[in-house]
């Protein structure tokens, strides 16, 4: 996993809520093992139709993606994640994540900021009016903007946050403990 930098990019605005992952990922994709080249089936049903946001030409590959309620809902599967991240981005903000899809984003270096209603409206808004607007996020402080709208503070647990911030799953938070496990089961022999 690689770490979490600070994000300055453009942002995609998708409002639907109740996505789930067999739109963010259909399941005829699901036949691989391997993470590269999942992003051009990211909403493949949806790409189809004219005007959808991913069809854009984009200077700058967008690396936040702006969501509806309950996003990611449906089955668990990783590949939805891995199709986010294959695309470019790191972080998805919306008022509300499916917990299963939320565990997955946290263990595969994708950012679920989860945002109170009139912040999330405020954002949103401020990204419409100003099709440039550049949305900044700082995970380390915890907080989002784009253009006049922020910051906006979101929380997550200190567990995820170090993970992120470091590029370790949770085995690899177990490993960086090594030397001291050791070091205490040669005491306790």
């Amino acid at each position: 996993m690689t770490k979490f930098e600070n994000i300055a990019s453009p942002a995609i605005v998708l409002l639907r809520d109740n996505i789930d992952t067999d739109q963010i990922i259909p399941a005829r994709f699901l036949k691989v093992t391997e993470r590269d080249g999942l992003g051009q089936s990211l909403f493949a049903d949806w790409r189809s139709k004219p005007g959808f946001p991913l069809n854009a030409d984009f200077e700058t590959t967008p690396r936040v993606l702006i969501t509806g309620h309950n996003f990611g809902c449906g089955s668990s599967r990783e590949h939805a994640v891995w199709a986010l991240m294959d695309f470019g981005f790191r972080a998805v903000v919306s008022t509300g994540f499916a917990d299963i899809f939320r565990q997955n984003a946290l263990k595969n270096g994708l950012l679920p900021i989860v945002l109170a209603d009139a912040d999330h409206m405020s954002l949103v808004e401020s990204l419409r009016s100003d099709g440039a607007a550049i949305c900044e996020v700082a995970l380390s402080a915890q907080t989002l903007s784009a253009g006049p709208a922020g910051p906006f503070s979101f929380p997550i647990d200190s567990f995820s946050k170090k993970c992120l911030l470091e590029g370790i799953d949770e085995l690899g938070y177990l490993l960086s403990y090594a030397n001291a496990i050791s070091a205490y089961e040669h005491r306790h022999a």
